[in-house]
């Protein structure tokens, strides 16, 4: 693999930082290279019990009665346990997050998980078990009666929305343009994006393309199962330890579907072997802690593989149509989107995200975006890294391809035209801050693998691009300063992607310290201050803000010390790569570990702090060159070569930037050919397996190249943007793009499996 760094003409800073663009070792690698690191599952307490759940074999039907006394009187078990342990919350709403895209009414969030009147999926929790040990805990679940009405599913957006489709709630009623309406139907909302006018701006096109795009549902593949284990104390307090993306989501929504003040629900975070937005949601916690209620003792739940594809939240399947027109020299006047996403069982789906990113890489006077939020008979959707951006990618930039085909356009050059810079105005209203999507495509344009022949038979080359907004929501970080000049820092957000690391290297930079001297230190929600949930490429921009913060805290009380060793006024200090001096005399100096070492002396222990807020984290931008061959006999795509192009703002550890770049790359190559939810006409899924769910392997893939652009983020002190989700944008467009320059057939329907594309060959053959 070769990687690359390229970078623009903006100045990023004339300041050569001593920590960071370094590649250390991060601080957990021994651990979990070794074993012993703690994951979800791996969690062992006195007395522990093993929880079981009983799920619902069909997709829609209504629960008539369930009867749990077979499983109560059966040796070893503790303690059953079903929704009507849940206490009545009444309209409370549940924060972001724990219900899906958006606040969620609590009620919905304990049904899903434990279904109360309906089970509205196959896999659907119903009741739980607690035994002596998880063979006793299955064989009790299966001795539960669950006595159903069975009702027809509704599996697709399009077939939701039908006036005639069975509806999944009795008391969902649409919400149309912002207006609560009384109408009863599986669409929970339709929202508008409008900036122009869209019709006016189609009037001046010289060419006007309009698409249909269908896409699967898939699953964000993370290697380990969920896994939840909770303790009701007898003080009246529920400790839970987790696998979880949000220590304080999981907090928050224990304590709200369990009627306990925030205060009564401490959890600890432990290792966490995935997630990609997967692990937002809360489906175990709650449900431990009821039988640890009931039994006295702590009991520990652990998803089968089966369970987290049934059970847990898979992203949206949609169906989207895409219009948009352009001049004969190649501007882009007019674009329209209809976006009609499956929310699974309970609304929530990533439509208004994918709304907010189906064009904002482009500047587009004229646009109008509709967004419809439709339930399903599946698994309520959650997150999966860029949540809704890969759909509309898919959609807008197969659509852009097409008319710079049509045009003669290279396709470069026909994205750099119409790039989004800064001030332009995204349909969803807010302007772009200073972005690098002119020079992301700079780079793509300029790399030697744009600039190689492709040779060969049935070989294409495609090319995308992709935005995804960033978030910056509120973070935590206290710094504790060691006598030996070392310091210790202690953070809420969960580490998926060595973010210890690139916290603690923004902290040492401001220290003038070696990244070995800052130990990091995820912690319990006792322990830190209130810290959002890791996702939305936040954490290495905004913990990362509070540890700078939390850093200069530290150096200001280090210089008053400084000043009161030297009898002098506070200004008369300044402090430099790890050193402080005096300004009249610079001869006079001490070092950061010398001035940690008279802090007994000095006035005590020295710990920094901060919280933050960022109400902005700047958009990245990411891009794709991807080289394939398709067997035209049987429908097969070999991907060649990927190089993978996102602009890091300013790449703290430039390897786990790289990773990251690489990790979205393959995920979108699993979603652009294979991976699926293979649903039955009844609502099952057909391939709940690993074996059968197909997720690329080393196998089928080439090494993925790599090139980091750097457009420093003003918002942010070093200028990092995050990168954790726009990688997984740009993949599926870029190989459909690419499928169509091999074999001259466009496809509009993920994923490109085999046999999609030997029917895209037999229909342009005209052959059945």
């Amino acid at each position: 693999m070769s990687t690359r760094s390229y970078e623009p003409n903006v100045v990023l800073s004339k300041k050569q930082y001593r920590v960071l663009g370094t590649r250390p070792v991060r601080h957990d690698g021994a651990d979990k290279v070794t074993g012993r690191a703690i994951y979800g599952a791996d969690i062992q307490l006195t007395g522990l019990l093993h929880g079981a759940i009983l799920r619902s074999p069909h997709a829609h039907a209504r629960i008539k009665s369930i009867d749990t006394s077979k499983a109560k009187s059966l040796p070893g078990v503790k303690a059953v346990t079903t929704s009507k342990d849940f206490p009545e919350v009444g309209n409370k709403i549940a924060p972001s997050g724990a219900g899906g895209a958006g606040p969620a009414p609590l009620k919905k969030v304990q049904s899903n998980i434990l279904a109360m009147d309906k089970v509205l999926y196959k896999g659907h929790a119903i009741a739980a078990v607690a035994a002596t040990n998880i063979h006793v805990a299955q064989e009790a679940i299966e001795l539960i009666e669950v006595d159903y009405e069975i009702l027809p599913p509704v599996l697709t957006a399009l077939d939701a929305m039908e006036k005639d489709a069975p509806i999944l709630h009795d008391d969902l009623k649409t919400i149309e343009l912002d207006e609560q309406t009384n109408t009863v139907s599986n669409v929970s909302n339709h929202y508008q994006f409008k900036l122009g006018d869209a019709d006016k701006g189609f009037e001046k096109a010289d060419i006007v393309i309009e698409r249909e795009f269908d896409t699967a549902t898939v699953h964000q593949g993370y290697i380990e199962p969920h896994a939840g284990t909770a303790l009701w104390n007898n003080d009246g307090r529920v400790h839970v330890w987790c696998s979880t993306q949000g220590s304080f989501t999981v907090r928050s929504v224990t304590a709200l579907v369990l009627d306990l003040p925030e205060s009564s629900v401490k959890v600890t975070p432990l290792e966490i072997g995935g997630g990609f937005g997967g692990k937002i949601p809360v489906y175990l916690d709650p449900v431990a802690a009821l039988l640890s209620k009931k039994s006295g003792k702590p009991v520990k739940i652990v998803m089968s593989r089966q369970d987290v594809l049934e059970g847990s939240g898979p992203t949206p399947g949609s169906h989207m149509k895409v219009k948009i027109g352009a001049t004969k020299d190649g501007n882009l006047v007019a674009a329209q989107a209809v976006l009609a996403f499956e929310a699974g069982a309970y609304p929530g789906a990533m439509v208004v995200p994918a709304g907010m990113c189906v064009f904002s890489a482009y500047d587009i006077e004229d646009v109008t975006v509709d967004g419809y939020d439709v339930v399903v008979n599946k698994p309520s959707t959650a997150a999966y890294r860029a949540p809704g951006a890969p759909n509309a990618a898919f959609a807008t930039e197969t659509v852009i391809d097409e008319i710079a085909q049509k045009l003669q356009i290279d396709p470069i050059d026909f994205r750099k035209k119409n790039a989004a810079t800064e001030g332009t105005r995204r349909a969803d209203g807010p302007k772009h801050r200073r972005i690098g999507c002119t020079e992301l495509l700079e780079a793509m344009e300029e790399h030697p693998h744009y600039q190689s022949p492709l040779e060969g038979s049935n070989r294409g080359r495609g090319v995308a691009i992709g935005f995804w907004f960033n978030v910056g929501f509120q973070s935590s970080c206290a710094i504790s300063v060691n006598p030996d000049g070392t310091v210790a820092l202690v953070e809420g957000s969960t580490d998926i992607g060595g973010t210890r690391t690139s916290v603690s290297m923004q902290a040492a930079e401001v220290l003038g310290l070696k990244i070995q001297d800052v130990q990091p230190t995820v912690v319990d929600t006792d322990s830190v201050g209130y810290t959002d949930l890791t996702g939305g490429s936040r954490v290495t921009h905004s913990t990362g803000m509070a540890a700078i913060q939390a850093a200069e805290d530290i150096k200001q009380q280090m210089i008053k010390r400084v000043a009161k060793l030297w009898d002098t006024e506070f200004d008369q200090i300044e402090f430099d790569d790890g050193t402080f001096r005096l300004k009249s005399d610079r001869d006079k100096q001490l070092s950061f570990k010398e001035v940690a070492a008279k802090a007994a002396s000095t006035g005590g222990p020295i710990v920094g702090r901060a919280t933050v807020n960022p109400g902005s984290a700047a958009g990245s931008f990411a891009g794709n060159i991807v080289d394939v061959e398709v067997d035209p006999e049987t429908g097969k795509t070999t991907v060649l070569r990927f190089t993978a192009f996102q602009d890091a703002g300013k790449a703290i550890h430039p390897s786990y930037v790289e990773g990251q770049m690489q990790g979205g790359s393959v995920q979108g190559i699993g979603w652009a050919l294979n991976e699926e939810y293979y649903m039955t006409p009844d609502g099952v899924m057909a391939n709940s397996s690993l074996l059968d769910y197909r997720t690329p392997t080393s196998l089928d893939l080439p090494m993925i190249d790599t090139v980091i652009v750097e457009v420093a983020n003003p918002d942010h002190p070093f200028g990092v943007r995050g990168v954790g989700e726009a990688n997984i944008v740009p993949p599926t467009p870029a190989i459909a793009n690419a499928i169509h320059n091999a074999l001259g057939v466009r496809l509009r329907k993920l994923p490109m499996n085999p046999v999609r594309v030997m029917e895209a060959i037999w229909e342009k053959n005209g052959s059945n």
